[in-house]
């Protein structure tokens, strides 16, 4: 039986189709995917992000559990509310899931792991926290909205109590702060400016009415989708999972290999960069008419073949756009196979699109 968010009544009246999404049963859209995407780029849209799991690590040892555990460096983490974004790797370096980690405080983490990855996560994590005697609570009891878009903030912050106007509109870009009841991070998944909010499930239904009153589109799945491959954003299970390394999935940003820190999967990778990582992950822009799409094949003439990992239609750009796997020594043309027909593409460097404008030559 698939899980429910605290909002799904509330996607129903609005007229949501609904689908399964690993295992939740969440709004594809509200009656037009495009309108929604355009929402987001122009004005203002609202994602029910719910499903998506907030653990809370408490323990005095909980900066030396996060240093083993993920593969950027939570030394990073220096001032109250700050997050990063990192992988969580197994032994071979695959990438169990991405997540968010934000600090509250010296013995107090939160982290924010995907849906259809909670369990293995909350596991993997509970495992490992073991012999740092670090607690691991996993808070259901919360709800997350995400308002995302150039108008996304100001309509947010009227819904926030008067007093914690002036501190959420202050808030710096990855930082999260509490707002009274509320956790108000301005981080997103789309490429434009906006909060991650999270609050007590019971007030969840009130606030995401109050937004849509305040002209804060509902938006579903689809243009969560095209967003975030127009913001060359990666979807675990797509883009990476426990089979391929953040060295080949456009994440090295995200790795910190110093000499000092040892953490869940440095070894596979030192000796990975060390011998050459043999694939890539890069941002396609279709040059021949057609769709791309996930898993078609990629033709890099003289080197060998790759594979579109994710792939749309971009209603901003009006082109197909992709990240593909590709062989390293890939230049700027490959070929995809799209049903028997080779097409033209040429190679870019996400993003293709932020804050509402093209970063790539069309």
């Amino acid at each position: 039986m698939t899980q429910r968010t605290v909002l799904h009544d509330a996607h129903i009246e609005l007229g949501a189709r609904m689908v399964d999404f690993g295992g939740w049963d969440m709004p594809l859209h509200y009656g037009s995917q495009m309108e929604e995407h355009h929402a987001v780029r122009r004005d203002a849209g609202m994602f029910d992000v719910s499903h998506m799991c907030v653990l809370d690590l408490h323990g005095a040892e909980a900066r030396p559990f996060l240093g083993s555990l993920l593969a950027n460096d939570v030394a990073k983490l220096k001032s109250h509310g700050k997050a990063l974004y990192s992988c969580m790797l197994n032994e071979q370096g695959g990438v169990i899931d991405d997540l968010i980690v934000y600090f509250l405080e010296e013995a107090w983490f939160r982290v924010v792991v995907n849906a259809g990855t909670a369990e293995k996560d909350i596991a993997w994590i509970k495992q490992q926290a073991e012999r740092f005697g670090v607690a691991v609570s996993v808070r259901r009891d919360l709800a997350m909205i995400a308002v995302q878009g150039p108008n996304a903030r100001a309509k947010a912050v009227a819904q926030v109590p008067d007093v914690y106007h002036e501190r959420a509109m202050a808030l710096a870009p990855f930082y999260g702060v509490a707002c009274g009841e509320l956790f108000v991070a301005r981080t997103g998944y789309t490429g434009e400016d906006g909060f991650e909010i999270m609050l007590p499930a019971n007030q969840a239904v009130g606030f995401w009415l109050s937004l849509n009153a305040a002209g804060v589109k509902p938006c579903g799945l689809g243009a969560r989708d095209t967003l975030r491959l127009e913001a060359g954003m990666n979807l675990y299970g797509s883009d990476m999972d426990e089979t391929t390394t953040p060295l080949e999935s456009g994440l090295a940003w995200t790795v910190v290999l110093d000499a000092e820190r040892e953490f869940i999967g440095k070894p596979v990778l030192v000796a990975q960069k060390q011998a050459g990582v043999a694939r890539k992950l890069v941002g396609l822009l279709l040059e021949d008419r057609g769709v791309l799409r996930g898993h078609q094949k990629v033709v890099v003439d003289g080197i060998g073949e790759g594979e579109v990992t994710s792939g749309t239609f971009s209603p901003t750009l009006e082109r197909s756009i992709a990240l593909a796997r590709v062989p390293a020594g890939a230049g700027e043309r490959v070929q995809v196979d799209i049903r028997g027909k080779l097409l033209n593409a040429r190679v870019v460097k996400p993003p293709f699109v932020r804050n509402g404008q093209a970063q790539i030559k069309l």
